[in-house]
């Protein structure tokens, strides 16, 4: 707690008396985002969210170089070069997409925030900044731990983030009763959701049920009675979890909720648990599948940077944004902690910085998040903490 107390306080002096601290230097920090191209609106919104924050932070010492990507590895290695050789940037916020990584081994003097948030097979001198598998699970543990749930079951689509997902899971040692891997192919997804859940075996037993009770020596108006319960019924049977966590998003994670539901787990008899949705209003909409519960970043502050960036800018910001809003403020943190010197080892050092997001935990190069949680229920986001 003190450490917490520290860091906040040292942050708070930072933005409020940040022009007359240490050094009188100029500090520049590069930013490779796409700013032409088919990602040229994403780009500007980040863009517009760094000198939100460059307002906040109010130090005519910090200065943030942009640059185009135009979302190709070439250019952003190209750029960043220019940077380096040409400014003396040692830290660069960017690039957005993972796939712009692969060549920034090529300038390993340089640190690159990247807004990705893939963990494997980064190159040492990127770190990924974005919110993370395991950021999302460390705070599905906390729910778990809450809650008192000792039997999840964890459900990975066959897609592209699988080995992400697998990856966090070992790395956060998340206790699970299964892991299934699904096929995402919605002529498939059902039989699989059934026999994750037994489905048939349930449905037997209560067809099996039935045909015992009309053998049953009882009058017929008592046989037809519990027939007539039996029948309001979809299954006989226990369910061997209490819990789901579901690593899908948008359509796909409705379908295999809805799978769920079709099979007779419902979210009244096990906690329907997603990765961060980002505030999917969709899922308000959802009612049957309610209550869904979901780590996340903080609601509140992220409602206020969308007003405060309406109201600056016109328009709506996209979602990382807020990320490179915060990730200009960790930098400024960091340098402020390390004298204004700037060098590669002030990511190395364990150490927090509250952010907007919520709490940045720095170590040895990697970037985690400590994320709120919330859940979709009764047409509203509810925190959970």
């Amino acid at each position: 707690m003190k450490t917490f107390i520290k860091f906040f306080c040292i942050f708070i002096f930072v933005c409020f008396f940040g022009k007359s601290a240490l050094s009188n230097d100029k500090i520049k920090i590069g930013l490779i985002v796409p700013l032409s191209g088919e990602s040229a609106q994403l780009g500007k919104s980040i863009l517009n969210a760094t000198r939100l924050a460059l307002n906040s932070i109010d130090d005519e010492r910090f200065e943030v170089l942009p640059r185009n990507t135009k979302s190709d590895p070439k250019i952003a290695l190209k750029v960043s070069k220019e940077l380096y050789y040409n400014d003396g940037v040692k830290i660069i916020i960017g690039p957005v997409f993972n796939k712009n990584n692969i060549l920034l081994n090529q300038l390993p003097e340089v640190t690159f925030l990247s807004f990705t948030n893939k963990l494997i097979n980064n190159h040492s001198n990127v770190i990924s900044s974005g919110v993370n598998a395991v950021s999302q699970i460390l705070a599905i543990k906390k729910f778990q731990k809450k809650n008192g749930l000792k039997k999840t079951i964890f459900l990975i689509p066959d897609e592209h983030f699988k080995d992400e997902v697998e990856n966090a899971i070992l790395e956060t040692k998340i206790k699970l009763k299964n892991t299934h891997i699904y096929n995402t192919d919605p002529t498939l997804l059902t039989a699989q959701i059934e026999k994750i859940t037994k489905y048939k075996i349930r449905k037997q037993n209560l067809l099996d049920e039935i045909e015992r009770i009309k053998n049953l020596d009882l009058d017929d108006e008592s046989k037809e009675k519990r027939i007539i319960n039996l029948e309001k019924r979809d299954t006989i049977g226990n369910i061997n979890f209490d819990s789901v966590i579901i690593s899908d998003f948008d359509e796909n994670l409705k379908s295999v909720a809805t799978s769920l539901l079709y099979t007779d787990v419902s979210s009244d008899r096990v906690k329907y648990i997603s990765l961060n949705q980002w505030f999917d209003e969709t899922l308000l909409k959802e009612i049957s599948l309610q209550p869904m519960y979901f780590p996340s970043i903080n609601q509140e502050n992220y409602n206020i940077f969308i007003d405060n960036y309406k109201k600056k800018f016109g328009e709506e910001p996209n979602q990382i944004s807020f990320l490179s809003y915060d990730l200009l403020g960790l930098v400024y943190y960091l340098i402020f902690k390390n004298n204004f010197v700037v060098d590669n080892k002030i990511f190395y050092e364990k150490n927090k910085f509250l952010g907007k997001i919520g709490i940045f935990e720095i170590n040895k190069n990697k970037i985690t998040h400590e994320l709120s949680f919330y859940s979709a229920d009764k047409g509203k986001f509810i925190k959970i903490f």
